[in-house]
């Protein structure tokens, strides 16, 4: 990457940290809402980071080539455990490298490649559990609404930087009517939505919503699963190198249309 890209990514985990440490100030009212959010539908573990900001940003070089930001929901019992501190370490995480690994022809290496961000860094055990933290506490509500609209701001913002990146929205299903994720979808258009009118002397930042895909999420195998059907692969971990990104960009734009109506 060249330099501005690489300083908007200083920037971007420079400002995303401090936030973290900001929002973290919550955490004696966070821990016992998490714990008690997970006790009906979720074995004991315990809860150490209940903010969780994602240390591999910090492992990221001027060398590096990054062509993609997958945006998934929040951090997991793995992702906020201290020895992680990482987004998607989990099974979902497992499997998006092992799609990215069996289809070479992406050119992505997931942990190299890819910036992996979520739409809050609040932790929960189940992303419907966010629902439980907002009910049960004011302050805490306002900190999951702002902290969306927060990220989606920034994330455009980096991506508009990064140019011919793709960014992946993965897990759609909170971003429909009365899903917790409401705030993030709107913020997020809105911060494309200024492009239209953006002049002929900015054409590629122009084509960013262009390159905004949503997908089901890569838990349970939901996004194998689904690609799959889209395109008629015969199985769901390898497909035709010739189709695989015009499935990828046609599906993704579909349900771009579905959640964001544009």
């Amino acid at each position: 990457m060249n330099e501005a890209q690489f300083n908007a990514i200083k920037n971007f985990r420079e400002e995303y940290k401090a936030k973290c440490d900001e929002w973290s100030a919550f955490c004696a009212e966070l821990i016992p809402l998490q714990k008690s959010a997970s006790q009906k539908d979720t074995p004991p573990y315990p809860v150490q980071t209940p903010v969780v900001y994602n240390r591999a940003l910090d492992e990221i070089m001027r060398d590096d080539e990054i062509r993609l930001i997958v945006i998934g929901d929040n951090p997991g019992k793995d992702e906020q455990l201290e020895k992680n501190n990482r987004y998607l370490v989990g099974q979902s995480g497992k499997i998006a490298e092992g799609f990215f690994r069996k289809n070479p022809a992406l050119g992505i290496q997931f942990r190299k490649n890819a910036i992996i961000l979520n739409k809050t860094p609040i932790h929960t055990a189940k992303t419907s559990h966010l629902k439980f933290l907002a009910k049960n506490s004011e302050r805490v509500a306002q900190l999951i609404l702002q902290s969306q609209i927060w990220l989606a701001q920034k994330t455009a913002q980096l991506h508009k930087a990064l140019l011919a990146s793709e960014l992946w929205l993965v897990g759609y299903a909170e971003l429909k009517p009365k899903g917790i994720f409401i705030p993030y979808r709107d913020a997020l258009l809105d911060e494309y939505r200024g492009e239209k009118n953006c002049g002929a002397g900015n054409a590629e930042i122009c084509k960013t919503w262009e390159r905004v895909f949503v997908y089901q999420h890569f838990s349970m195998n939901r996004f194998l699963i689904d690609l799959k059907e889209f395109s008629g692969a015969e199985n769901c971990t390898a497909f035709d190198e010739s189709s695989l990104k015009k499935n990828l960009e046609m599906l993704g734009a579909k349900y771009r249309r579905e959640i964001f109506g544009e």
